[in-house]
């Protein structure tokens, strides 16, 4: 049986990426040994869409409410690099890493699986 999910984010700055994830994102974490911390996650959905050719995955930080959320995170120290867009399917920003890339964040309009 299924009892949960584990993503992984691949960085070559590491450390960074794992700090900015505990003092911005304030996801807390436990010791899995060696100091390799894994961070706690809230409820996940999961959604399976085509691809023309190869797949891929994607990682998306779900909130309530994007406009409040993305200034938490910039007052934490967060660099907003892409302002709320509709999607149709709900609100869509995104916020950069300390390794340059960029992760998704966004506001569902869509039924969820976790709300009843």
């Amino acid at each position: 049986m299924i009892t949960g999910i584990h993503a992984i984010v691949f960085s070559p700055q590491a450390d960074k990426v794992r700090g900015f994830f505990t003092d911005v994102l304030g996801l807390p974490s436990v010791d899995a040994g060696g100091g390799w911390p894994v961070f706690a996650l809230p409820p996940a959905e999961l959604a399976v869409h085509p691809a023309s050719g190869d797949g891929h995955h994607e990682l998306y930080l779900m909130c309530d409410d994007i406009h409040a959320t993305l200034a938490d995170l910039r007052d934490r120290g967060a660099e907003v690099t892409k302002d709320p867009s509709d999607q149709g399917w709900g609100l869509l920003a995104a916020i950069r890493l300390p390794d340059g890339t960029e992760l998704a964040v966004y506001e569902p309009r869509h039924p969820s699986p976790l709300q009843p």
